[in-house]
């Protein structure tokens, strides 16, 4: 048989399983059938090692971080809304270097005799009396009351007090209606100054808003005196009197350095509700219950004792407040000549605008009191003759200066039309005009020794019939001299007078005197 190569494949038949040859008796075994596995105790489970505890934890820091960095960003983005956010309002806002332009420009004068008693304050018709003094010039428990009062952190916050809107937020919030505010003292300047009339009476947040963004602004660009000043000159005190200095004067007759613990500490509760505690119409006894109030917040603020509390309290109920009287009851033609001189020349506005004048004239007290009694005591003398009104003008010589002035018997009698000033009406000048005419004739060569011719005498003018004067007891005195002439008053020799110096001269000598 050939050899099959060795790349030919043999197919063999596939081998079967033989049983081997059975003895007798023979028992073939059982197959084993499969079994589950045998279930043996578990192990407990593996402790953590130290790489698991170290993920879980760095998770943890991980989580951390990044909640910080979430807030860190909305801080940084809440603070840069709150930049731009206060940027877009303030320039949208007056501003805060205005705040020394809108302040309250009317102010009131005050005129006074020759020795400084005060005879008249002329207040603006649209306005009240306000006179403006400096820091330094109010007293300080002025400062002191105010403060205490109006804003006690004044001096430290920057225009507005973050505590006080937190706590006034929190008891509005509480009673869902306005109960609190929290207006500081800057706060309260600009919204008086640089709001407008319809902003200052809204109660709305944005207002609100408006008034913290100007405040810190002025803070900014001014002095804290420079704003206390401006405020306490400001503020209005009740019965037309605005600003400290007008205070005084109305409530104390004093000035605004001059004021005492108790009157300061009284004026500094007026401001908050000025008709409430208006002690001269109705608000005595609730001025009273503030003032205490006040001295209350001092002590409170540690400006004063309480002993020095009960005191200044007790001293003010022991004043009597007496209402002030502006009327005109001293000189009266006298102060409205003084004004309508003043009115003449420098306008009408220059005593109700700028500074505060203190005119001083050249009245004197005493004489006008003469004065006036002279002219009441002389038309009454004159009564049964119809004399119904009279009029004086007292003028120093040398100086020209009046020392009295009385334009009518009764200022107040408006039957006699009392209020006109009679001494300025043009009225005929009578025979107060032939002193002038003789002072003329001396200056052109006459003396008190010239001889004058007291007869009917005709002066024409050349157009009308000739002017025939008469002496008041209707007869003639033949030849006299110039100086019984004048001494018995004889119009003929008078008007010989002024026919010789002219018209031109009398009214040249009028006007040089």
């Amino acid at each position: 048989m050939p050899r099959r190569s060795s790349d030919e494949t043999q197919t063999v038949p596939a081998c079967r399983s033989v049983p081997p040859p059975q003895r007798p008796g023979y028992v073939p075994p059982r197959p084993v059938q499969p079994t589950q596995p045998i279930s043996r105790p578990q192990a407990p489970p593996p402790r953590k090692t130290g790489g698991q505890s170290g993920g879980r934890r760095q998770k943890w820091i991980s989580g951390c971080f990044t909640a910080v960095a979430v807030i860190v960003v909305l801080f940084f983005v809440g603070v840069a809304a709150l930049v731009a956010g206060y940027v877009y309002i303030a320039r949208g806002l007056p501003s805060p270097e205005e705040l020394q332009t809108h302040q309250t420009t009317f102010v009131s004068s005050k005129i006074y005799d020759r020795e400084g008693n005060l005879l008249y304050e002329v207040t603006d018709p649209q306005g009240g009396r306000r006179t403006y003094v400096p820091l330094d010039r109010i007293s300080t428990y002025v400062v002191q009351a105010t403060i205490a009062t109006e804003d006690r952190e004044f001096y430290s916050h920057p225009g507005f007090d973050p505590i006080a809107i937190a706590r006034a937020f929190y008891y509005n919030l509480s009673e869902l209606r306005i109960v609190s505010g929290f207006s500081t003292i800057p706060q309260q300047l600009v919204r008086n100054l640089l709001l407008t009339p319809e902003e200052r009476v809204q109660q709305t947040a944005w207002r609100k808003i408006k008034e913290v963004v100007l405040a810190t602004e002025v803070s900014r660009v001014y002095s804290k005196d420079t704003i206390l000043e401006i405020y306490l000159n400001e503020i209005y005190y009740g019965n037309l009197a605005y600003g400290i200095q007008a205070a005084a004067e109305t409530y104390f007759g004093v000035n605004a350095a001059d004021l005492t613990l108790a009157q300061a500490s009284f004026l500094a509760g007026l401001p908050q509700s000025p008709a409430t505690y208006d002690p001269f119409g109705g608000g005595y006894q609730q001025a009273l219950a503030r003032h205490e109030a006040v001295l209350g917040l001092m002590v409170e603020a540690g400006y004063i004792s309480q002993a020095q509390a009960q005191l200044a309290a007790a001293e003010i109920r022991e004043y009597v407040f007496t209402a002030p009287r502006i009327d005109l009851t001293h000189a009266p033609h006298f102060v409205v000549y003084t004004r309508q001189v003043l009115e003449a020349t420098y306008g009408p506005e220059v005593l109700y605008r700028g500074t505060s004048l203190r005119i001083y004239t050249t009245l004197d007290p005493q004489l006008q009191q003469q004065a006036e009694q002279a002219v009441r005591e002389g038309v009454a003398a004159l009564e049964g003759r119809n004399a119904t009104n009279g009029a004086l003008v007292a003028i120093e010589p040398t100086t020209g200066h009046i020392l009295a002035m009385v334009g009518s018997a009764d200022y107040t009698n408006d039957e006699i039309d009392g209020q006109v000033n009679v001494a300025l009406r043009c009225r005929q000048p009578g025979s107060y005009i032939k002193p002038l005419t003789y002072v003329a004739s001396f200056e052109r060569g006459w003396t008190p020794a010239t001889l004058f011719w007291d007869v009917r005498t005709e002066f024409p003018d050349g157009a009308n019939p000739p002017y025939v004067p008469v002496n008041y007891d209707g007869s003639y005195h033949g030849p006299i001299l110039l100086r019984d002439a004048l001494a018995n008053s004889y119009n003929v020799p008078a008007v010989s007078a002024l026919q010789f110096v002219g018209v031109d001269g009398l009214l040249d000598i009028a006007t040089r005197l």
